[in-house]
């Protein structure tokens, strides 16, 4: 069978999860897997960058959003020769984007069904895209299944009647690995590290940790880091006021992922809501901690793992969890990497596989 897998974002963890969900079908015996990339996708320009079969041009601004739309007939009609001549059995959106429904389109031509992951049922507080939800709604309408990240954001998908049940399936993120497995944690020999990692939004509990920092008082010298892209705002400038505290509000390149969470001896994820998370499960997979709150999809991806730590998304409880984990940290030689990635990604890509339309007859559209 052969599966091709698009995501048309240009930077951030869209390009990454296709090209892994590419390498995993891979892995899967009678699997050939294509992948199509915006040709503006920061990972084509890293140092572990992925082969695209398929680059597509997508835009820069918002006028050139509008320009690809008013295209769409031409554009389709040149995707659809293009998808044509790679023949896959099946198209899988790995993360929802602004122009899938051109490709929906090329795959409706080329009689190849569509399958959507899906990561949010909702817009969280601060992501501005209420576009990009609604296409994505249109797009979870006509695909013929539908992979949701969590139970958390199946079930609101279910609430808002936007997938038949039958074409609703549950999966789970397996870890990204940016580069070789680190030193173990808590063993360079200075404080404490703690890293907050992602988009600076008001979902992520900047106010919770700001709070927390504020109030935590402990015997060990401890150090956080705060690093990622977003708006300026109140809990940042609080946070950079606090003590062992600095802010890097900055994109961070592809290339400088695996070395920020190397720093860390625990990532902290202070969310007030969450789908899933991607940082999480790339933190276990570098035998880092993980201290975060019970909310969303996270439970469901912490609750079994020996390294991470759950508490409720108040000050009292998040304080609490930093404070034990600075005063009295894990044995170093207890940080382990439970799942092998490789083999987590693998599985993912069999039961994926399992659920696509015609699976169990690989060449009924080309015999």
């Amino acid at each position: 069978m052969r599966i091709l897998v698009w995501q048309w974002g240009r930077r951030g963890a869209g390009p990454r999860l296709a090209a892994a969900m590419a390498d995993a079908m891979r892995m899967v015996p009678g699997t050939e897997a294509l992948l199509s990339l915006s040709t503006g996708a920061e990972i084509l320009r890293s140092r572990m960058a992925p082969a695209c079969d398929l680059p597509f041009d997508t835009y820069g601004s918002s006028w050139g959003f509008l320009n690809r739309l008013v295209q769409t007939p031409l554009i389709v009609r040149r995707l659809s020769r293009r998808l044509a001549a790679l023949r896959p059995d099946v198209g899988v959106c790995a993360l929802p984007a602004l122009l899938d429904l051109l490709m929906m389109l090329a795959l409706r031509r080329n009689r190849a069904p569509m399958v959507v992951v899906v990561h949010d049922a909702d817009l969280h507080p601060g992501d501005g895209r209420p576009a990009q939800m609604f296409l994505q709604r249109r797009l979870m309408r006509r695909a013929d299944a539908v992979i949701a990240l969590s139970h958390h954001v199946a079930s609101r998908l279910r609430e808002q009647h936007l997938v038949d049940a039958e074409k609703l399936f549950v999966l789970f993120l397996p870890p990204f690995v940016f580069g070789p497995l680190p030193p173990p944690p808590l063993t360079h020999g200075g404080p404490v590290r703690l890293l907050f990692f992602g988009r600076l939004l008001q979902y992520k509990g900047l106010d919770l940790l700001a709070a927390a920092v504020r109030a935590l008082r402990t015997r060990d010298p401890w150090e956080l880091r705060i690093v990622g892209s977003g708006p300026e705002c109140e809990e940042l400038a609080t946070l950079r006021g606090l003590p062992g505290v600095t802010v890097e509000n900055r994109w961070v390149p592809e290339d400088e992922i695996g070395e920020l969470i190397a720093w860390s001896d625990a990532i902290v994820l202070p969310y007030r809501e969450a789908s899933q998370s991607g940082v999480a499960p790339a933190a276990i997979a570098a035998g880092r901690y993980v201290i975060s709150t019970h909310v969303g999809g996270l439970a469901e991806q912490l609750c079994h793992s020996p390294m991470a730590t759950l508490c409720e998304p108040n000050v009292g409880c998040l304080t609490a969890a930093l404070r034990d984990f600075i005063d009295a940290p894990p044995e170093a030689r207890s940080a382990i990497v439970p799942v092998d990635p490789r083999l987590a990604w693998r599985d993912m890509a069999q039961q994926l596989l399992a659920k696509v339309p015609g699976h169990a007859d690989p060449h009924h559209r080309h015999s």
